[in-house]
C-alpha cells in the first residue's frame, strides 16, 4: 500500500504562512468559537434590514431587463443567466451608469471588470502590476489586511506610507517613492481608501485629495482608491467626489464594492482600469481588458445569477446606490454616534484610554496604555465576552500596537451598550493588571 503524502509548509508557498493570510482566518476562529461574545470586530453590513425576498425581486428585474431593455429573446435571457458567461460581466453597464449617477464619474463600461467581491478585484490589478522583483507597492498604513495578503500572493512587497489623522501623509509618500527608487526598486502604485478607511476610519479631505493626485503623476504612480465606505457619512455634511471622480489623467483604478451596499452575500465587486496599455504589436487597449485575461484563469466568470440580483437591485434603484441606502446610512450614522458617546461616557478625562472620532463608516480605534494582542483578544472572548480587532493586525512590520479597531455596523445600540460595559471591565482590569509608574 503506498503511503500518504504528506508536506510542509516549507515546500509551499511562503504566502501560506504568512502573518497577512493568518489574520483573518485567525479572527474568524476566535469569533465562532465564542459565538454568544458581543462582537465589536466585524465590519459586517447591518443585517436587520436584509429581506429574504429581495433577491428573487432583483433576479427577475434583471431577466426583464435582459429582454426589454437590451432585446434578447427569453432563452437568451435564460442562457446570459444560466451559463458561462461574459470574464468582464454582465452588469457592467449597470456599474458604470451607478458611477455616473453617484460619483459624477463617465467610465466605458469596457473598462469595468466585474469581479468576485472586491477582494478579487485587488488580486488581478496587484497580480498585474507585478511585472518583476524590482517592483512595490506602497500602502497607506495601516493597512486592510486583505490588501497586503493579495500582495503576498503575487509577491509584490508593500511598503508603508504614514497615514495619520489626515488620511495620507503627502511629503512621506513622496519619500517613500523616491527612497524605493534610491534602492533601485520601481513604486508601481499606492494603495489608499480615501473615505473612512479600513481600519482607522480616516479621510482625506478636498484639497489633499487634489495634492495626492498631483503628487501621483509626479512621481508616475497609479493610485489604487478602494472605496467600500464612500456612502456612510454620519453627518449631513455632502460627500467628497473620489479620487476617479477628480481624476482627469487616468491615475487612479478604483475599486468597488456591493457587499456593504446590496447583499454581502452575493459576493460582487468591480474594478475601474480605464488606463491605455499598448501592446507589442503597437495596438492600444484598456487594462481591463488585461486584468480580464487574468480573471479568466482565476474565476472564469463572476456568477452570472450573483451579478443579476446585484444587477436588479441598481435597477430598481434608477442605478442609485444612495437611494438604496437611505436606511442604512441612518443606521450606521446613528451606531457610529452611540458607539463614540458610549467610549466617552466609559472612559471621561483624565482616562488614559483615547480614540478617533471618524466622520463616517464603520470603524473606530481606541488607543489604551498596555499591549493589545491575539492573546488579549482571546481573554477578552473568552472571560468577558467581547470581541474587537487588534490594531497590529493591520501593519505589516510585526511591531506591538497599543490599539484596537472597534467596529459599529452590525449591531444594535443595545449591543454596543453591552459590548462597551464588558470592554470597559476588561479595560479596568488591565489597569490595574499594568506595573505602577516609577516615581
Amino acid at each position: 500500500m503506498d503511503a500518504p503524502v504528506d508536506l510542509a509548509v516549507a515546500d509551499l508557498h511562503p504566502a501560506v504562512d504568512d502573518p497577512a493570510l493568518n489574520s483573518m482566518n485567525f479572527l474568524n476562529e476566535v469569533a465562532q468559537h465564542w459565538p454568544d461574545a458581543v462582537s465589536l470586530a466585524a465590519g459586517r453590513p447591518y443585517e436587520e434590514f436584509f429581506d429574504d425576498d429581495a433577491p428573487r425581486r432583483w433576479l427577475d428585474r434583471f431577466r426583464r431587463h435582459l429582454v426589454e431593455d437590451l432585446g434578447q429573446s427569453p432563452a437568451q435571457a435564460q442562457r446570459t443567466l444560466f451559463q458561462y458567461g461574459r470574464t468582464k460581466g454582465i452588469v457592467h453597464h449597470l456599474v458604470a451608469r451607478n458611477l455616473a449617477v453617484d460619483e459624477s464619474v463617465s467610465v466605458d463600461p469596457e473598462a469595468v471588470v466585474v469581479t468576485v467581491g472586491c477582494q478579487e478585484a485587488m488580486f488581478l490589478v496587484l497580480r498585474a502590476l507585478r511585472a518583476g522583483p524590482r517592483d512595490v507597492l506602497l500602502a497607506v498604513a495601516p493597512t486592510y489586511v486583505g490588501l497586503t495578503g493579495a500582495a503576498r500572493l503575487v509577491d509584490l512587497p508593500v511598503r508603508p506610507v504614514a497615514g495619520g489623522s489626515a488620511g495620507v501623509d503627502l511629503a512621506d509618500l513622496r519619500e517613500q517613492a523616491r527612497r524605493a527608487r534610491d534602492e533601485g526598486l520601481r513604486p508601481r502604485a499606492c494603495y489608499v481608501m480615501p473615505d473612512f478607511a479600513n481600519p482607522s476610519g480616516a479621510s482625506i479631505g478636498l484639497d489633499d485629495r487634489r495634492r495626492l493626485l498631483d503628487l501621483a503623476a509626479e512621481e508616475e504612480l497609479l493610485l489604487v482608491e478602494d472605496n467600500p465606505y464612500g456612502l456612510f457619512p454620519v453627518g449631513d455634511q455632502g460627500r467628497l467626489p473620489t479620487l476617479k471622480a477628480l481624476d482627469t489623467r487616468r491615475r487612479v483604478v478604483y475599486l468597488g464594492s456591493f457587499a456593504k451596499t446590496v447583499l454581502p452575500g452575493a459576493r460582487v465587486g468591480y474594478v475601474v482600469a480605464d488606463q491605455r496599455v499598448a501592446g507589442a504589436d503597437g495596438a492600444v487597449g484598456l487594462l481591463a481588458d488585461q486584468l480580464a485575461k487574468i480573471k479568466s484563469m482565476v474565476t472564469v466568470n463572476t456568477s452570472a445569477l450573483a451579478q443579476a440580483v446585484i444587477g436588479g437591485a441598481l435597477l430598481e434603484h434608477d442605478c442609485s446606490l444612495v437611494t438604496a441606502n437611505v436606511r442604512e446610512r441612518a443606521a450606521y450614522a446613528r451606531n457610529m454616534r452611540h458607539l463614540l458617546a458610549g467610549l466617552a461616557r466609559r472612559f471621561p478625562p483624565p482616562s488614559p484610554v483615547t480614540w478617533n472620532a471618524p466622520s463616517g463608516g464603520f470603524f473606530v480605534v481606541v488607543s489604551v496604555p498596555f499591549r493589545v494582542d491575539d492573546a488579549l483578544l482571546r481573554r477578552s472572548a473568552e472571560r468577558y465576552g467581547v470581541l474587537w480587532t487588534p490594531m497590529a493586525h493591520f501593519y505589516d512590520d510585526g511591531t506591538p500596537v497599543d490599539a484596537l479597531r472597534l467596529s459599529a455596523s452590525a449591531v444594535t445600540p443595545e449591543q454596543i451598550d453591552l459590548g462597551l460595559d464588558r470592554l470597559a471591565a476588561l479595560v479596568a482590569d488591565e489597569l490595574d493588571r499594568a506595573p505602577a509608574p516609577a516615581r
